[in-house]
């Protein structure tokens, strides 16, 4: 019996989601507060990822086990897609960044911690993205889409 990896990995794809909404969060929120100036379009790129990757991450788990007609093959690896270039997007934006700046204390801490996760989180979903390829890829010919036909029940004449 195989182990279906998909549920833990979402599962570690959704914490990390918000890890990363809550040190970003803080970040913009002190950057706003000392220099009375929008936060960095960097940071709110993370922010705006984290909040994509939750909305995301509801369709990936519910759509397949509650709703397969909505989870097509081709729509779950373009979310997954989309979700893993905004994570490698916002975490080499933010590295880049903090790198060309003077950086100390907690925020700083903070935002460097955003970013460590943030490069995870695009790894995570760099896996999934791969695991949605192979699965594209497996049934190219068969003509499946998202659940199998032979369970679809229909009235005999």
């Amino acid at each position: 019996m195989a182990f279906n990896f998909t549920l833990p990995l979402r599962i570690v794809q959704g914490i990390f989601a918000i890890v990363v909404l809550g040190l970003t969060a803080y970040v913009a929120n002190w950057w706003s507060g000392h220099w009375h100036d929008l936060s960095p379009s960097e940071v709110n790129f993370l922010i705006f990822s984290s909040v994509w990757t939750l909305l995301a991450l509801a369709y990936l788990i519910i759509a397949p086990a509650r709703f397969p007609n909505a989870a097509h093959k081709y729509g779950i690896l373009a979310a997954e897609a989309i979700t893993m270039i905004f994570w490698f997007a916002g975490f080499i934006a933010l590295a880049v960044f903090l790198s060309d700046r003077v950086c100390f204390g907690r925020v700083c801490d903070a935002a460097k911690a955003g970013t460590a996760f943030a490069a995870f989180e695009w790894l995570f979903f760099a896996a999934t993205t791969l695991m949605a390829v192979l699965h594209v890829y497996r049934t190219r010919n068969t003509g499946v889409t998202s659940h199998d036909p032979k369970v679809e029940m229909h009235q005999g004449v």
